[in-house]
């Protein structure tokens, strides 16, 4: 905190406590010098000199008892010329490590001081020129230290400002590598689940058509083939992605849903489409309308193989675009529902929503509205 002194002190304030400390002695001794022709007792006088000593002693000191050790030098100000520079010193530090109002309370202790001053050293000659004097010294003195003290304080600000904006950046950057975790998560759920359930069709079906004829088993095989080589060609891409520094991920488009639907018609899925969206939707929403379809089929391969599966994606500019997936459900539910949280979220990205469930008629439906502006 400003005004406590730390419980060690560092290499700039041993030097600025000893050159201040040198200053308050060597200027009371000049002081003292100046004094002794004034009318006054020597006890005062010898009591001038030590105690002004004493006080400079105490500068070292003058950061962690600022207000108490300025109220000393105020009294002990009142006759000696010794512990001038030393109150002065204090004075300077009182207003910056302590509030404005403090550092005014000081001020007006010291006037005061400055008064009964001139009365015990008897200065007739020339009150006024001394009060007026001392008074300026007071004064350049107070406002130098509140200018060093709001200067330390904006830059203690500007400190903690760039501190804030450190943490800050480091909290985005973690939260952005959060996020793209999320995604590449996300697509290696999206596009290798699909491809895999895809295999899992195929070789399903190897295993049982022990009568296939060998043409069936070699298009079979081929077409495992051709799925698996495009898996790792999505892996690859997925992969590639994670090395490079700045990238994003591949991404597929609105007007690639048919291919999609198609490659699952190869595998044996019936699938009945339905599809009426003109134009195309921007680009998020038509990636989103893609994975949702996606999702479905695969979840339709695992959960339902060979059952029918009905698609609709229907919609226009300005009234939004449906898209649903409809299979028959099957009696158990397997899996940890991941792909679905994680389309429920890429539909509030886009802010669109998504629902999913059993139906009264005994099917599975996943089925989402997507906004398509005008």
């Amino acid at each position: 905190m400003v005004g406590s002194e730390g419980p060690r002190r560092s290499a700039r304030d041993w030097a600025v406590d000893s050159l201040s400390f040198l200053v308050g002695v060597f200027g009371g001794f000049v002081l003292y010098d100046d004094g002794k022709s004034d009318p006054i007792a020597s006890w005062l006088l010898a009591l001038d000199f030590w105690a002004g000593m004493a006080l400079c002693l105490t500068l070292w000191f003058r950061r962690r008892w600022p207000v108490q050790l300025a109220l000393v030098g105020a009294l002990l100000g009142t006759f000696s010329d010794t512990a001038g520079i030393a109150t002065l010193l204090l004075i300077l530090t009182v207003a910056i490590y302590r509030p404005f109002r403090t550092t005014l309370a000081i001020f007006f202790v010291n006037a005061i001081s400055l008064a009964i001053y001139i009365e015990v050293r008897e200065k007739t000659d020339s009150p006024q020129t001394v009060a007026i004097w001392v008074f300026l010294i007071y004064a350049t003195l107070a406002g130098w230290g509140l200018y060093l003290r709001s200067r330390r304080q904006l830059l203690q600000t500007l400190r903690d400002r760039a501190d804030r904006a450190e943490a800050v950046a480091r909290l985005q950057a973690q939260q952005a590598q959060m996020r793209a975790r999320e995604e590449i998560a996300r697509e290696m759920h999206d596009v290798l689940g699909h491809r895999l359930s895809l295999l899992s069709v195929h070789a399903g079906a190897l295993a049982y058509r022990p009568d296939a004829t060998s043409q069936e088993v070699a298009g079979a095989a081929e077409t495992i083939r051709a799925s698996a080589h495009q898996a790792l060609q999505d892996l690859r891409e997925v992969i590639g992605v994670l090395r490079a520094p700045v990238g994003e991920l591949p991404q597929p488009t609105f007007a690639d849903l048919p291919v999609l639907v198609e490659d699952s018609r190869q595998a044996g899925v019936p699938v009945e489409l339905t599809f009426d969206a003109p134009g195309n939707p921007p680009d998020h929403v038509g990636r989103t309308a893609y994975r949702i379809v996606q999702e479905g089929l695969t979840n339709a391969l695992k959960h339902a193989p060979g059952q029918a599966v009905r698609i609709q994606v229907i919609g226009a500019p300005g009234n939004g675009l449906t898209v649903e997936v409809t299979n028959p459900a099957p009696s158990k539910r397997f899996g940890d529902g991941q792909g679905l949280l994680g389309l429920t979220e890429r539909a509030q990205l886009v802010d669109g929503r998504l629902e999913h469930g059993r139906t009264p008629d005994g099917e599975f439906r996943l089925a989402a509205w997507l906004p398509w502006p005008a």
